[in-house]
C-alpha cells in the first residue's frame, strides 16, 4: 500500500483561447461549425506523487504550469483529463491575498478563511491569538485588507495558513514578499512543520529548494522534465535557465598535453579534474583542472584553516576564441548555498582574448574566509561578456572539496565566524 497524499496520473489541463470575447458567444450558440478558439495546454499528461511527510519543491520557468498544477491540487481548477487524488486538508498560500475579501477587515477574513477550511467561528476563536501573534500587524487587523501593503497581506495570509492545522501546506512564491525578519520567521516555522506535515514549495530560489526540500519536480511547458534530489535537479535547472548544456563530465575526453605553463612556477602542478563531476556550458572552453596551494609555496592543500593565505589555480583548454573572458569560482557549503564568489571581472582585471588550441592557468590568491569547521566545495567557471550579461562556457560543480579545520575553540553556529569584533563591558 502506497503512502501518497497526492497522486497525479496523466493530468492534463487545456484552455480555449479566443481572440475576441464575442467569439466565445458565437461558438456557444452554434451559429456554424466554425471553431473560434485555439487550444492551450497548460499541463500535458503529468504523472507524479507526493509522499506523506515529504517537502516537495516544484520548479520551472514562468508559464511552465506550476500555478495551474497548484490550483488543481487545491480544487480551484478541474482536470481536462487524467486523474488527481489528494488525501487530507490543504492550506495554500498562492497568489497574494487569494481567498481574502478586500472589503472585509483582517479579523473578518480570518473567520472567513476558517469557514472555508471547515472550522466554526468558535474553533477559529481558539486559534486567533496564535494567528495574531504570528502576523504581528497590530491595529491593522481591524482595517479592511484592501488598505494593507503586500507585506502585511502575506503576514496575515501565512499566519492563517499555518494555524488551521493543514495536512498539506502549499507555498507559492509568497514568501518573497515582506521583510527579511518575517521571511526568516516563516522559514523557521516551515522547519517546524516539516516534522509533521506535507509541504509543497514553489520558488525560483534554488538555495531555498536545496535547504528545505527532500525532492524536486521540474516542470516545463506543462510536462514533467525530471524529478530527483534538489542538488542534482537544481544544477540542471540552472543550466537550462541560462541556455547552457548540462552533462556529466567525461574525464577521459579532457586533453592532457603535459606542456609547461610559464605564468606560474606551480602551474604545471595543477591536478586534473577527478570523479564524476557535473558540468554545464557550451564547451567553447573547458575547465580541465583545479588545485589549491599554500601561498608562497608549492604544497597543495585541501585541509585549511580559516584566514590562511592560499592560492587557487584553475586550468582550462580553449576550443574557440573567447573574447572578454571571465574566469572565477564559487565556494559553496554542504547544502549547495553559495558563500562567496569572485572572478577577474569583479576584480577589475581585464583579460585578453583567449585563443583556440591553447591551455591557460589562472591564479587567485586570497585569505581563506573565516568559515566554521566543515566541508566546502569550490566550483570553477569560465564565461565571456560582463557580470550581468554573459555566456557560460564551462562551469564545473564542486570540482574541489576543501575541509576547514576547527578554529582552536568550540565551534559556533552559522557559516562564518565573526572574529574581528571589539568587545567591552559598559558599566
Amino acid at each position: 500500500m502506497n503512502n501518497y497524499v497526492i497522486e497525479a496520473k496523466g493530468l492534463t489541463k487545456q484552455y480555449k483561447l479566443y481572440n475576441k470575447p464575442v467569439d466565445r458567444l458565437k461558438e456557444a450558440l452554434h451559429f456554424s461549425n466554425k471553431i473560434y478558439h485555439k487550444k492551450f495546454t497548460a499541463l500535458d499528461h503529468l504523472d507524479f506523487q507526493v509522499n506523506r511527510g515529504e517537502c516537495l519543491g516544484i520548479i520551472g520557468k514562468n508559464g511552465s504550469g506550476k500555478s495551474t498544477l497548484l490550483k488543481m491540487i487545491t480544487g480551484v481548477l478541474t482536470p481536462t483529463s487524467g486523474s488527481l487524488h489528494v488525501e487530507g486538508s490543504i492550506s495554500a498560500l498562492l497568489e497574494l491575498g487569494a481567498g481574502f475579501n478586500p472589503d472585509l477587515t483582517g479579523l473578518e477574513n480570518i473567520y472567513l478563511n476558517g469557514t472555508i477550511m471547515g472550522f466554526s467561528r468558535d474553533e477559529m476563536q481558539l486559534k486567533l491569538d496564535e494567528i495574531l501573534e504570528f502576523a504581528d500587524i497590530g491595529e491593522f487587523i481591524y482595517q479592511p485588507v484592501k488598505t494593507y501593503s503586500s507585506g502585511m497581506f502575506v503576514r496575515l495570509a501565512f499566519a492563517v495558513a499555518i494555524n488551521v492545522d493543514p495536512d498539506i501546506l502549499i507555498v507559492d512564491e509568497a514568501l518573497s514578499v515582506g521583510d527579511l525578519r518575517f521571511q526568516q520567521k516563516c522559514y523557521r516555522k516551515i522547519d517546524e512543520l516539516k516534522q509533521t506535515k506535507t509541504i509543497l514549495f514553489v520558488t525560483h530560489d534554488m538555495s531555498v529548494i536545496n535547504k528545505y526540500c527532500d525532492r524536486v519536480v521540474w516542470i516545463n511547458e506543462g510536462k514533467l522534465v525530471e524529478e530527483g534530489s534538489p542538488r542534482d535537479i537544481s544544477k540542471k535547472y540552472q543550466a537550462f535557465m541560462i541556455g547552457a548544456n548540462y552533462k556529466k563530465l567525461d574525464l577521459s575526453e579532457l586533453s592532457d598535453s603535459g606542456e609547461e605553463f610559464t605564468g606560474s612556477s606551480k602551474a604545471h602542478l595543477v591536478d586534473s579534474l577527478q570523479g564524476n563531476l557535473d558540468m554545464m556550458g557550451d564547451e567553447k572552453a573547458v575547465i580541465t583542472g583545479i588545485s589549491m596551494f599554500e601561498a608562497n609555496g608549492q604544497d597543495k592543500v585541501t585541509l585549511v584553516e580559516a584566514e590562511q593565505e592560499v592560492e587557487v589555480l584553475i586550468r582550462l583548454d580553449i576550443y574557440e576564441i573567447i573574447d572578454y573572458p571571465i574566469v572565477g569560482f564559487s565556494m559553496k557549503d554542504r547544502l549547495g548555498n553559495i558563500i562567496v564568489q569572485t572572478n577577474n571581472y569583479i576584480l577589475g582585471d581585464e583579460l585578453e582574448s583567449l585563443q583556440p588550441g591553447e591551455s591557460y592557468v589562472f591564479s587567485f590568491g586570497f585569505r581563506f574566509p573565516s568559515l566554521n569547521h566543515g566541508s566546502y566545495t569550490i566550483s570553477p567557471a569560465i564565461a565571456s561578456g560582463t557580470q550581468q550579461e554573459h555566456k557560460q562556457h564551462s562551469w564545473v560543480h564542486d570540482a574541489l572539496v576543501v575541509e576547514v579545520l576547527p578554529l582552536g575553540y568550540e565551534s559556533v553556529s552559522g557559516i562564518l565566524c565573526l572574529k574581528d569584533v571589539s568587545f567591552s563591558a559598559i558599566v
